[in-house]
């Protein structure tokens, strides 16, 4: 199972999404000190050792980034059906550019409210998922093209 490609990328999408879940988003500090930071999870603002947290609906990111690593992994045990791993993982390309459009779509609204700051590590990792889903779909299919031709020539 481990030796095929597509599972080295499906893996790589997995590392990549559990990290995003921990790196910020979007980051920020103003000049009184205060700290602006998106995670996944949720929004924090830290000012004067005080931290506030809102998890609402931030959070919506991280879930959607669990789901489509949890649907990198449930691809990864079904390498015997080839057929199934492309539709899993088209499925997990629309959780993935959904995932993606709604952490840049709150990172932006941030980036307008605090006239400033920068998107952060949690934003660009799950591009590399994007990448390495988009690779193991396209090593999935090239399997089955070749099984395909072997029964074929049979």
């Amino acid at each position: 199972m481990w030796q095929r490609i597509q599972t080295v990328f499906l893996g790589i999408t997995i590392l990549s999404l559990i990290a995003s879940i921990f790196l910020p988003i979007y980051l920020h500090v103003d000049a009184s000190g205060k700290t602006h930071a998106l995670y996944a999870l949720h929004y924090t603002v830290i000012e004067n050792n005080v931290r506030t947290s809102e998890y609402f609906p931030y959070s919506v990111i991280a879930v959607l980034y669990i789901a489509a690593a949890t649907i990198a992994f449930i691809e990864i045990q079904k390498f015997r059906n080839r057929l199934l791993q492309v539709k899993l993982g088209a499925l997990n390309a629309v959780f993935l550019a959904v995932a993606v459009g709604v952490a840049v779509y709150f990172a932006s609204g941030l980036l307008k409210a605090n006239q400033g700051g920068n998107y952060d590590y949690g934003l660009w990792a799950p591009f590399v998922a994007v990448i390495s889903n988009w690779a193991a779909i396209r090593f999935i299919k090239r399997d089955e093209k070749i099984v395909r031709d072997s029964d074929r020539l049979r």
